[in-house]
């Protein structure tokens, strides 16, 4: 058998969209970076394909990524996953046994601690939204749901009403892969969402397709990922903090917080949705007097 890159791919695409649930972006990344060795394939005139591509080739087109693009350690560790999940997929899908990225290892990637915010610099941008605008109550509830409940951006822009459930003190978000989890939500953000929603989100025009979401734009219309960026950069550069800043911010401190707090980590993962409690341990390197803590707290030689 000899497989078609293309109709490979489509299928390959079709398989993580349909069966494993990926999101777009990772589909997307996915399916481009297969598309370069495809591409690469047809520029050096060389004919192999899927079941026939030897090692020697994959490796001379990481060469070539390398000289002509200067890839960063995390873009080709991406690649490799890429080509690894596709060939995973040849395998189990075409009983194929062929697979010429078997070996094949990613770079170290350095563990890069993320930036977070104090409790007092999110108040004091907080303080700075205005308070009897349309725009500053619903900046003051996404700023007060990001920290509260440590969402990622896209979760933020697609919750809908429907998933408030303020009676049990609890939000529906749905994930990466459209997996659900339910996160506390506290007093603060809850208030917060409660004025915009009964006192100023139907103040305009609401588009029949927007009316579902939480949080609108002045046109009726949902917010995009570009939108909540951009408020925030403003408010930061508003209250003096001189980083950068990003609603990824609010994930990093609500989770940090809560770690620093004394938090069970199994909890945070939770919360976070995240599907590896590695993932999460990054938390822990934050604050080496948590640590300490715990040993003194808990270890019985101490």
């Amino acid at each position: 058998m000899y497989l078609n890159w293309e109709e490979s791919i489509q299928e390959f695409e079709f398989h993580m969209r349909l069966e494993r649930n990926m999101s777009a972006h990772t589909i997307e990344n996915y399916g481009r970076d297969l598309r370069k060795l495809s591409a690469y394939l047809a520029m050096g005139e060389l004919s192999y394909t899927p079941d026939t591509l030897p090692t020697t080739i994959v490796e001379a087109f990481f060469r070539y990524l390398n000289e002509q693009f200067h890839l960063s350690a995390r873009t080709q560790a991406r690649i490799v996953s890429s080509l690894k999940s596709f060939y995973r997929f040849i395998h189990d899908h075409y009983d194929i046994s062929h697979n010429p990225v078997q070996l094949l290892s990613s770079p170290r990637l350095p563990q890069k601690l993320p930036d977070i915010l104090s409790l007092e610099e999110i108040n004091e941008m907080i303080a700075a939204l205005p308070k009897d605008t349309v725009e500053g109550v619903r900046n003051r509830a996404i700023l007060e749901v990001l920290y509260a409940c440590g969402l990622r951006v896209s979760e933020l822009i697609n919750l809908k009403i429907e998933q408030l459930y303020f009676e049990l003190g609890f939000i529906k978000v749905i994930g990466k892969g459209d997996k659900e989890r339910y996160v506390p939500i506290g007093e603060s953000a809850m208030k917060a969402c409660l004025n915009y929603l009964d006192n100023y989100r139907g103040l305009g025009k609401i588009k029949d397709d927007s009316s579902a979401f939480l949080f609108l734009n002045r046109r009726g219309g949902s917010l995009s990922r570009v939108m909540i960026f951009h408020i925030i950069k403003k408010l930061a550069l508003l209250t003096g903090i001189q980083r950068s800043v990003s609603p990824h911010t609010f994930r990093h401190s609500f989770a940090t917080h809560l770690v620093e707090g004394g938090a069970d980590l199994r909890a945070v993962q939770e919360m976070l949705g995240h599907e590896s409690i590695h993932t999460t341990e990054i938390y822990t390197h934050l604050d080496t007097n948590y640590l300490k803590q715990v040993i003194q707290e808990y270890h019985p030689r101490q």
